[in-house]
């Protein structure tokens, strides 16, 4: 046997049994195991976004009716709730009291003077008609009686001055409320217009929230608003009132937004929240099946093969942990439920069944406040 023989027998036999030989190709690993989901169609609540303060709802300011009266007592402070009619402090009555004295007297001598005057009338009417009397002085006794009518009067008005001076002194609230600041001060002598406290009308706080022009038209009273306060909690509110003209800088518009009084906002927070304004059909998938890479949103469809098909979604609103897809997929689609974060295009998964999962088909909303 030559050597081309030697090489054409023993040359490809070695080549298979070398350890170098390639094998053959086998059938591709998972890279990992994924539950699917479906995209689901369910009413959604439209809303628009706002921002703003909370507020009182009115303020109530309580002032010194009187002049020069000390501060005797003081009976509330910052904080506390009152009644409309509560008192709040009350002014030294001594001097009002020794007016009111005097007012009383110089009535009680009006009616003493009045009396007299009317009897001396009396009978200078009955002489006039029998002539004993001169008309002058009839004239004169009728006249006296009048003006004895005249300054009883004016005494019966100087009394109910000093009456109503006396009930001043008893500073009350006008109206239900919590008080918010306080500057009366125990011995302090207060002047007529001197504010004394201020409160919040009824406890009503409301959200000042700006909205942008565009969005004015779709808000009226009565929708439901929901907004987040600095601590994380959620109230409901209502729509009160809506201004009626933008902000000339911003070119946005208020909307007043009432909330219950025992929520735990308080005047001064600074929150965001949505006002609802109708329902909408929305295709939505669980917020975990949505991945965000290079500003881009993605979810992964699973196809018959268990390959990975990555695709690009438009997405919008988010409630509930769900988010709504606008475009980039069909509601029949299979999409990894978790995990998109660990998956490529082209990877082959290995799928199993997902807990039982039924979606409402109408997201929850809480309950509208209708009497706020």
């Amino acid at each position: 046997m030559n050597i081309k023989q030697f090489l054409m027998v023993y040359l490809p036999l070695s080549l298979a049994l070398s350890p170098f030989a390639q094998a053959e190709p086998s059938a591709p690993k998972a890279a990992l195991t994924v539950t699917v989901t479906k995209p689901v169609k369910a009413t959604w609540h439209t809303s628009v976004l706002a921002m703003g303060t909370l507020n009182a709802w009115q303020e109530a300011v309580i002032a010194a009716e009187v002049s020069g009266q000390r501060i005797a007592q003081v009976l509330v402070d910052v904080g506390d709730t009152v009644k409309q009619g509560q008192e709040l402090a009350l002014l030294a009555q001594e001097s009002v009291q020794a007016d009111l004295a005097q007012a009383q007297a110089r009535v009680t001598q009006a009616e003493a003077s009045l009396v007299e005057a009317r009897a001396n009338a009396g009978r200078a009417r009955n002489l006039k008609a029998d002539g004993a009397l001169a008309a002058q002085q009839v004239d004169q006794y009728l006249t006296g009686e009048a003006t004895a009518k005249a300054n009883l009067a004016v005494q019966q008005a100087a009394l109910q001055i000093q009456q109503i001076r006396l009930k001043q002194t008893r500073i009350v609230a006008v109206d239900d409320g919590v008080i918010i600041s306080r500057s009366a001060m125990l011995g302090a002598v207060v002047q007529a217009g001197t504010e004394l406290f201020r409160l919040v009308r009824q406890n009503r706080i409301e959200w000042q929230a700006e909205v942008a022009g565009r969005d004015l038209a779709q808000i009226q009273p009565g929708q439901r608003a929901q907004l987040t306060l600095p601590s994380g909690e959620s109230v409901n509110g209502e729509v009160r009132r809506v201004a009626p003209t933008l902000d000339s800088n911003t070119r946005n518009a208020t909307v007043y937004v009432s909330l219950p009084p025992d929520s735990p906002a308080k005047a001064g927070m600074f929150a965001q929240g949505e006002i609802f304004i109708g329902k909408t059909r929305a295709l939505s998938l669980p917020q975990a099946a949505v991945i965000v890479r290079d500003g881009n949103n993605y979810v992964f469809e699973i196809n018959n093969e268990n390959h990975v098909l990555q695709r690009l979604v438009k997405t919008e609103r988010r409630e509930a942990g769900r988010v709504e897809i606008l475009d980039g997929i069909t509601d029949t689609a299979s999409v990894a439920a978790s995990g998109g974060a660990f998956l490529n295009e082209g990877d082959t998964v290995r799928v199993v069944d997902a807990p039982h999962d039924q979606p409402h088909d109408t997201l929850p909303a809480q309950k509208p406040q209708s009497e706020l």
